[in-house]
C-alpha cells in the first residue's frame, strides 16, 4: 500500500513497514495542546457530550505551561479518515485556544 507524500502518509508507511496491520481497527490517539488546563478540560467536556465512547486524557506536556488532551478513537488507520479526524479536532481545539498536534497508534 502506498501513501501520500506528507507527514501522515509517512507515519502510516513507517507503521506498515514496522509490521502494524493497518487493515484492522486500532486505538488512534489524537493530541491536542493548550496553554491552560481549563482549556483542555473545556474541550474534553464538549467531546464527552458529543462522543461518549471516546477516551480522553488530560495531562501536563513535557513543555512547561502546556497541557495535553489525548483523544483516543477506535478506528481503521486509513489516511483519509485520519486527515479528516485531525481537521475536525483542529477546528474544535481552536475554539478553546488550542491546536491539534498530531496522532499515533497505541501499541
Amino acid at each position: 500500500m502506498t501513501f501520500p507524500n506528507d507527514e501522515t502518509g509517512q507515519v502510516l508507511a513507517e507503521m506498515q513497514d514496522a509490521g502494524i496491520d493497518l487493515a484492522v481497527i486500532h486505538n488512534v490517539v489524537f493530541f491536542q495542546l493548550f496553554e491552560k488546563k481549563e482549556q483542555a478540560e473545556a474541550m474534553a467536556e464538549l467531546l464527552k457530550n458529543k462522543a461518549p465512547d471516546m477516551v480522553l486524557s488530560i495531562h501536563p506536556d513535557e513543555t512547561p505551561n502546556v497541557w495535553d488532551l489525548d483523544c483516543t478513537v477506535k478506528m481503521l488507520p486509513d489516511y483519509d479518515a485520519i486527515v479528516a479526524q485531525e481537521a475536525q479536532f483542529e477546528q474544535i481545539a481552536a475554539k478553546f485556544n488550542g491546536y491539534n498536534d498530531g496522532w499515533g497508534i497505541e501499541a
